[in-house]
């Protein structure tokens, strides 16, 4: 089984947004990242999306919300400041269902740290950049092998 964590498609600066950080789009790189995500989960069949509630991370989401005819669903557990704890649990939840979920850059590290922790094998740091993904491989419930894929340019 495996899990895709993703860091949100590019933003823009949040300095230059005037409203609310949570209704921040994507920008038109961060369109074309959320756009390729569909190569990077490839032929593996999704069974389940879950974001933050940030409409930048529900905009990534977007295009494999359309590939596999699903909803994503929104967590605050995977918004700004979320409890560790909580946000791993749901995390982890996903292994049945080859699932997404898609955060921010104060989240993602922390997770995964944690996965690490667990147990966890990587090809190299822990690293997060917007619009990455972190394909996750899971073997009897707990975390295998990670694999990072960097953001399309």
């Amino acid at each position: 089984m495996t899990i895709f964590l993703i860091r949100h498609a590019h933003a823009g600066k949040r300095s230059e947004w005037a409203s609310d950080d949570r209704s921040r789009p994507l920008s038109d790189r961060g369109i074309k990242q959320s756009q390729a995500l569909t190569a990077v989960v490839g032929d593996i069949v999704v069974g389940r999306i879950v974001s933050s509630p940030y409409v930048r991370c529900m905009q990534t989401v977007q295009p494999l919300e359309t590939k596999f005819d699903l909803t994503i669903e929104t967590s605050d557990a995977f918004a700004e400041g979320a409890d560790d704890e909580i946000a791993y649990r749901l995390l982890l939840a996903l292994n049945d269902d080859d699932g997404v979920v898609c955060s921010h850059g104060d989240v993602i590290p922390r997770l995964l740290r944690r996965l690490v922790a667990d147990g966890m094998d990587t090809d190299g740091s822990l690293i997060d950049q917007k619009g990455s993904t972190w394909i996750i491989e899971m073997r009897n419930g707990r975390p295998f092998h990670g694999r990072y894929v960097p953001p399309s340019k």
